[in-house]
């Protein structure tokens, strides 16, 4: 079945992931199974529950780093859905590039490469005209706080807090249908928390489906609709 209920943008239907460790004998873990979770236009939906129980993995599985061995992941891209179970590479490029951002914990980008231009390249990529691109990074990353000085240099020397602000703000920067959050908040101080916060219930009013990973209680209740609770099942067989 490779619909969505209307207003659902993403919805992982019967998803389960286990990892087979070949170098411990061929040990399993499972991870996750028999998920069921869907994200609608405008809502925060908080993946919830203990250290080890999957949430970065399903968040990591919703974003197609992670293929699950069992169900599907349906995303209303433009005017059609698409499973990024069974998606070609080109589609999953696609719909990162249009419809699907994703904040990491970790900020992974080229080397060498100015934050200024880290920050345009996914606006770049899409068409916008390289002023356009510019201006609009220009106004995230003053809203994170990051140096105008800071700018012209890669990111790779930064603080913590400073790369994090990055990493946010190469997401923010264009107005994606889908965010995928995982602890965007967390090496952040309390005025750039506020800043996040505010930078999600505008992509809330938009319209925009996002769900996440928030350790930090504040931010939890200031944008999350509803929590969606994991449960450890890792099973070694």
């Amino acid at each position: 079945m490779t619909t969505l209920t209307d207003g659902d943008m993403l919805h992982a239907r019967n998803l389960s992931k286990h990892f087979v460790l070949h170098n411990q004998g061929g040990i399993r873990i499972d991870v996750f199974d028999d998920l069921d979770v869907s994200v609608a236009c405008g809502e925060c939906v908080i993946l919830a529950g203990p250290s080890g129980s999957g949430k970065s993995t399903l968040l990591r599985s919703l974003y197609a780093n992670y293929k699950p061995n069992v169900g599907s992941v349906l995303v209303r891209h433009g005017d059609r859905i698409v499973d990024l179970c069974t998606a070609e590479p080109h589609e999953i490029v696609e719909v990162r590039r249009d419809t699907l951002g994703y904040v990491s914990q970790f900020l992974r980008v080229i080397p060498r490469v100015p934050s200024l231009e880290l920050v345009m390249a996914p606006l770049m990529a899409r068409g916008v005209s390289e002023d356009r691109a510019r201006e609009r990074s220009q106004v995230i990353l003053d809203r994170l706080r990051i140096p105008e000085k800071l700018w012209s240099l890669p990111p790779a020397t930064f603080s913590g807090g400073e790369q994090q602000r990055v990493n946010i703000a190469m997401s923010f920067v264009q107005d994606y249908p889908i965010l995928l959050l995982d602890e965007p908040t967390a090496s952040l101080d309390a005025d750039n928390r506020k800043t996040v916060i505010a930078l999600i219930q505008e992509a809330k009013a938009r319209g925009a489906a996002v769900a996440g990973i928030f350790h930090d209680a504040e931010v939890r209740e200031a944008v999350g609709d509803r929590n969606f609770e994991m449960t450890e099942v890792r099973r070694a067989a």
